[in-house]
C-alpha cells in the first residue's frame, strides 16, 4: 500500500539521529586520535599518552592489588584488597563478554596487540580502561582517607586514562562514554555485595592452598 511504500521511503527519525550520531563519533574519534603512530600529530606526547594507558590496564592492578595483598598484615588491609580484587574480575569478565557479543571495530581497525589479548580486550565497544580507571578511582575515594588534592588527582586521572584510548585510536568516544558509565555500575555492584572480613580471609586461605605448590 502507498503508506507502507511512504514508511520504506522514509526511514525513521529515531534511525537517522542514530546514525548520524555514530557518524559524528567516529569522524570526532578519528581526528583525536592524534598519537596514533609516530608521525601524528601529537606524536611529542605519545610515550606519556601510553603510559597512562598502561596506568589503566587490567594487568598493571591486578598485579599491584596481589603484590599488596601479599604484603599486607591487617584484616582491615586484606578485606578491602580481597574486595577490589572481586571488582577488577567483574569488571574484566562483564567488559570481555559484552566486547564478544558487540564486536565493534576501533575507529582505525588495529588489530588487537598482546596487551589488549591479556586483558580479554579485543574489541573497541565498551573500553575496558576506562570502566576501571572509573571503577577503581570511586573504590579507592571510597575506601581510602585522601587529601582534596589528590582526590582530585585520582578524578583526573580516571578521565585521562580513558581517554588516552581515543588518543591512541584504540576506541571511539562512545566506547569510553559506556565504559566510564559500566565502572560506575560495577563500582555500585561490588559495594553492594561487600565479602565481609572472614569471608575474605577464607578465600585466602583457599588461594594460598593453590599457590603453595608453586612456591
Amino acid at each position: 500500500s502507498s503508506g507502507e511504500d511512504c514508511m520504506q521511503l522514509n526511514p525513521s527519525l529515531g534511525g537517522i539521529a542514530i546514525s548520524s550520531l555514530l557518524a559524528i563519533d567516529i569522524s570526532l574519534s578519528k581526528r583525536l586520535g592524534v598519537c596514533v603512530g609516530t608521525l601524528g600529530s601529537g606524536a611529542p606526547m605519545r610515550s606519556m599518552v601510553v603510559l597512562l594507558s598502561l596506568s589503566g590496564h587490567a594487568l598493571t592492578w591486578f598485579c599491584g592489588v596481589l603484590v599488596c595483598l601479599w604484603r599486607s598484615d591487617t584484616l582491615a588491609e586484606q578485606e578491602v584488597l580481597v574486595n577490589l580484587l572481586l571488582a577488577l574480575t567483574l569488571d574484566l569478565m562483564t567488559i570481555a563478554g559484552v566486547q564478544k557479543l558487540v564486536k565493534r571495530r576501533g575507529p582505525w581497525d588495529f588489530p588487537p596487540g598482546f596487551l589488549d589479548h591479556v586483558a580479554m580486550d579485543t574489541y573497541s565497544f565498551p573500553a575496558g580502561h576506562a570502566s576501571r580507571a572509573v571503577m577503581v578511582s570511586n573504590f579507592l575515594l571510597t575506601h581510602l582517607v585522601l587529601a582534596v588534592p589528590l582526590r582530585i588527582l585520582l578524578y583526573l586521572w580516571a578521565v585521562l586514562a580513558g581517554m588516552s584510548r581515543v588518543l591512541l585510536g584504540k576506541h571511539h568516544l562512545s566506547d569510553v562514554s559506556c565504559g566510564f558509565a559500566l565502572g560506575l555500575l560495577h563500582f555500585s555492584l561490588v559495594e553492594s555485595v561487600w565479602l565481609d572480613s572472614d569471608t575474605c580471609q577464607t578465600l585466602i586461605s583457599i588461594g594460598t592452598l593453590r599457590w603453595t605448590p608453586l612456591i
